[in-house]
């Protein structure tokens, strides 16, 4: 067996936005599959912000990507060849793999696809995938929401944002959402059933008092993913007891310098606030179960999401900036 294949590689730390000198591509071969490996040919891989963050050499939740490995993403595709116990040609899986055509795998973090699955097979990539998954249990486990609680959502026309809007609204939450253009806002609102929407760039000037208008009673738990100076305006408004989930932070992702901040921070203090870094892959065993049950609400119309799908190998880098410039609503992937 040979296979040739092109992948997308680290080749530099990316200094801001990344560049086509950061990130290059190479032919990569496969001859054989060593015990416990396979090999899955890939039909959609992820455009996530937090790859940004993989690519620099600092502390995180995983390690950064190696100078000279593949760029780490979540991939969706067929086994064409396995010598796995657990996995056999044929089988459709989803998990961390990489921008590549295909992935040699030695099954980590690797889930299979139900085999009656009724859904576009890129759905494992967004609303059954991490980005779905991580809308799950950060509203139904880690927010400890319950009914009535208001909600503030940032980067709420986004993958995770919108569904987990959506999640909070179905359980009795009043929900107000975070988006940088109009449309998004008015999509938010006419679609999705949020009860208020804020246009962060057009109310820049007094964010604080923004987040107060939309939230009278005050916000009871704030869903980060952004960070930066939206945080510092939702921090002035939490209620006693309020829970910040601590989800991303997309605007800190291309700086070049320390960021500073958040200068608000001592809210957490007067408020006894309590302060979640949430992590989608200390959930990983019920993984098939949230999957199950996004299925059933969308079965029943009780969710709806929007992605984008870039056609091209090519195009990784170009759809991948739209990540950071606002112009991709929904999840955003890649078809190989």
């Amino acid at each position: 067996m040979l296979i040739q294949y092109k992948q997308y590689y680290l080749h530099q730390r990316p200094k801001g936005p990344t560049t086509d000198s950061d990130v290059k591509v190479r032919t990569v071969e496969v001859y054989s599959l060593a015990e416990g490996q396979l090999l899955i040919k890939n039909e959609y891989f992820s455009l996530d912000p937090a790859i940004r963050g993989w690519m620099d050499d600092v502390p995180s939740y995983m390690p950064p990507i190696v100078l000279g490995d593949v760029i780490r993403s979540s991939t969706v595709g067929t086994v064409v060849d396995s010598k796995h116990p657990d996995f056999s040609a044929g089988d459709m899986v989803y998990g961390l793999n990489g921008w590549e055509e295909y992935s040699l795998s030695d099954g980590y973090f690797l889930t299979k696809v139900p085999q009656d699955n009724q859904f576009p097979l890129h759905y494992y990539l967004s609303v059954f995938g991490a980005v779905g998954l991580t809308a799950y249990f950060g509203i139904h486990d880690t927010a400890e929401l319950k009914a009535g609680d208001t909600l503030l959502m940032s980067a709420a026309a986004g993958a995770v944002g919108s569904l987990g809007g959506q999640l909070a609204k179905n359980m009795g939450c009043h929900v107000v959402g975070m988006a940088g253009t109009d449309d998004k806002c008015q999509w938010l609102m006419d679609d999705l059933g949020f009860d208020a929407v804020i246009n962060y760039k057009t109310e820049s000037g007094n964010l604080s008092a923004a987040i107060a208008a939309a939230c009278p009673d005050g916000v009871d738990v704030y869903f980060d993913n952004v960070g930066g100076e939206i945080l510092d305006a939702a921090l002035l408004n939490i209620n006693s007891n309020a829970r910040i989930v601590f989800c991303g932070s997309i605007s800190t992702y291309n700086a070049s310098e320390p960021v500073p901040g958040p200068y608000n921070w001592w809210q957490v203090l007067a408020k006894s606030a309590v302060v979640k870094g949430f992590l989608v892959s200390n959930y990983f065993e019920q993984f098939e179960t949230g999957a199950g049950a996004l299925a059933q609400l969308l079965t029943e119309d009780k969710i709806q999401f929007k992605y984008e799908i870039v056609d091209g190998f090519d195009n990784t880098l170009t759809a991948f900036h739209k990540l950071f410039d606002g112009s991709n609503t929904g999840k955003l992937m890649l078809k190989v």
